[in-house]
């Protein structure tokens, strides 16, 4: 019998732990490990997430991956509701970069009905999707140093994201869950002043980065606890299926803005960073990097950001504007029929993804020619990537698994839908 070192899991014999580890251990070898759980509650595991771990001493022998205690029916959910009123579950995945949840779906949606947005939507959309591709780095960051107790950069990360939430809460009156992407277009246009605040944040930002980079990039702290750990090479992550900086800090190019181009991302001058090492260290280079770039992005969306509307004419898809709804009775009617009973989108059915700060965000639709969509799925990245975690984690002391997982920046909330 095998002895649990927790009081959450009952004694297991070696057939049960192979069922739940894996094979290749010997029954002697079985004998001398022991059974940890770690987590749902450790602070490490950035969310609900339990690690079933085997070990021989503090090393880690084989490790799997429970998952399941955020559930919550979100594709389920959406194919009760319209193709509208969905938007808002979408919000709810990756909870750190809801504008690319909401952009992967809307996307779909307007590729479903065959429509494309207007060129000052499609630049604004840019402009947020990597202001939301930032923001979410800064929490990587900010909870990444502090599993390895870098107190002063989670501080430091949090102030930043504060301007960017705000810049949020001026566009779509909400920090977090803002449903501002809509199907043919967005909610309402940007004000004034968003033009101006985003300039600022350019102006001030890289110094900022230039401050994280000076507190870790050659510390000797953190190069020992992030270099040569959780190892794996370009064909094991492309085995995998990882994408994002988790596939790129491999040495692999591929980066959907690049390769399958949407919202005009093929007109603007950018690099996707590459690292080989393979390693903590290396996927910690590709997102900081990716600051830059994202900086680069905005400041020339930001320039060439065009006049015009933000929401295609159809009015049997985008409500009439409110200023209408007074003196007319036409746009009362399609403003109610909207909200009440939806649009309908053909029958078929499409896939669509985008580049979200974790990697690749797809969206599946299946259209029955009713209001609401037959059958809703994502391609997750935080799904795919924890799968590769027994990949990594086999062989490095459980105090390197806790550097691990923060280097694949993963959010229950789109694991667990």
């Amino acid at each position: 019998m095998l002895t649990s070192g927790s009081d959450t899991i009952k004694e297991l014999t070696v057939e049960e732990l192979r069922a739940k580890v894996g094979t290749g251990m010997t029954i002697e070898d079985a004998e001398e490990h022991m059974l940890l759980s770690m987590g749902p509650q450790h602070p490490s595991t950035h969310g609900v997430l339990r690690l079933l771990l085997e070990l021989d001493g503090e090393n880690i022998v084989n490790l799997a991956p429970d998952i399941g205690f955020l559930h919550t029916g979100v594709e389920k959910t959406m194919e009760s509701k319209t193709y509208t009123k969905a938007l808002v579950m979408t919000d709810r995945l990756d909870y750190l970069s809801p504008m690319s949840n909401n952009l992967g779906y809307v996307l779909a949606v307007e590729k479903l009905l065959g429509v494309e947005v207007t060129p000052r939507a499609q630049v604004i959309r840019v402009i947020l999707s990597e202001l939301a591709r930032i923001s979410s780095h800064l929490v990587w960051l900010a909870t990444h140093a502090l599993d390895l107790a870098a107190m002063s950069v989670f501080l430091y990360c949090f102030r930043e994201r504060e301007y960017i939430l705000d810049v949020f809460e001026m566009v779509a009156g909400q920090r977090m869950m803002v449903s501002y992407f809509r199907p043919g277009g967005l909610w309402r246009d940007v004000p004034e002043e968003f033009e101006p605040a985003v300039r600022q944040f350019l102006d001030f930002f890289p110094a900022k980065i230039a401050d994280y980079e000076a507190l870790l990039k050659n510390n000797p702290i953190w190069l020992q606890r992030t270099k040569d750990v959780g190892y794996i090479s370009a064909d094991d992550a492309v085995s995998w299926g990882l994408t994002g900086p988790s596939l790129r800090g491999s040495g692999v190019d591929w980066d959907i803005r690049k390769a399958q181009p949407y919202l005009g991302y093929d007109k603007y001058e950018f690099d996707v960073p590459l690292e080989t090492d393979g390693d903590v260290y290396a996927r910690y280079r590709c997102r900081m990097r990716e600051f830059w770039e994202s900086l680069r992005i905005i400041r020339q969306a930001l320039d060439k950001l065009p006049s015009g509307p933000v929401n295609i004419s159809d009015r049997k898809i985008v409500p009439p504007p409110r200023s209408e709804l007074g003196h007319s009775m036409e746009a009362v009617i399609h403003h109610f029929k909207l909200w009440t009973e939806g649009f309908k989108a053909p029958t078929g059915y499409v896939y669509n993804s985008v580049e979200s700060p974790r990697g690749e965000f797809g969206c599946y639709i299946r259209g029955d020619g009713s209001p609401n969509p037959a059958r809703v799925h994502f391609r997750t990245p935080s799904y795919v990537n924890l799968a590769s975690l027994p990949q990594m984690g086999k062989g490095v002391f459980v105090a390197d698994l806790v550097a691990i997982i923060g280097s694949v920046d993963i959010v229950l909330g789109e694991i667990d839908r």
